[in-house]
């Protein structure tokens, strides 16, 4: 898969998120569907905070602010689903322009320490890229099936 194809299908994976949370209300968005009892509204903010800003600005892009400000996004503070749909759209936009000006073939700009995230580091942002993808697409199945059991709504369905 060349760089644009997997930038593309990210992108893609992306605009399936948004998507499948578009036009829910608030209460909708707050309310815990599956077993262990997480919300759109908190999906929303782990794919904003743990893999937006922790893979792409973080570790690819280096970006001191983002390593500052990194934290577990399933436990970020109580927050609107339109609040949070607004953090993912920003992270987005942010690292769109990241993912624009840096080298694939490089090694990430930027490594947890192990007390963080204890995995040994990955030799490029390629490899980094295609976790924030399996990690978008797999989060993005999830909303589509709590979603369907909330009010029906099926994202792209071929008869």
């Amino acid at each position: 898969m060349s760089d644009n194809q997997l930038l593309a299908q990210l992108a893609s994976e992306r605009r399936h998120v948004l998507r499948t949370v578009d036009g829910l209300e608030n209460d909708a968005m707050r309310r815990p569907l599956g077993p262990s009892g997480w919300t759109m509204t908190q999906l929303l903010n782990h794919l904003a905070f743990d893999d937006e800003m922790f893979w792409i600005s973080a570790v690819l892009g280096g970006d001191d602010r983002a390593i500052a400000e990194l934290h577990n996004g399933w436990k970020s503070e109580p927050m609107t689903g339109a609040e949070a749909i607004n953090i993912y759209k920003r992270e987005i936009t942010g690292n769109d322009e990241v993912l624009a000006k840096i080298d694939l073939d490089a090694p990430p700009r930027w490594w947890p320490p192990t007390s963080v995230f204890h995995a040994p580091p990955m030799s490029n942002g390629r490899e980094v890229l295609f976790r924030v993808l399996a990690e978008t697409s797999v989060h993005a199945g999830h909303l589509d099936i709590v979603r369907e059991l909330m009010d029906g709504h099926q994202n792209l369905v071929v008869e």
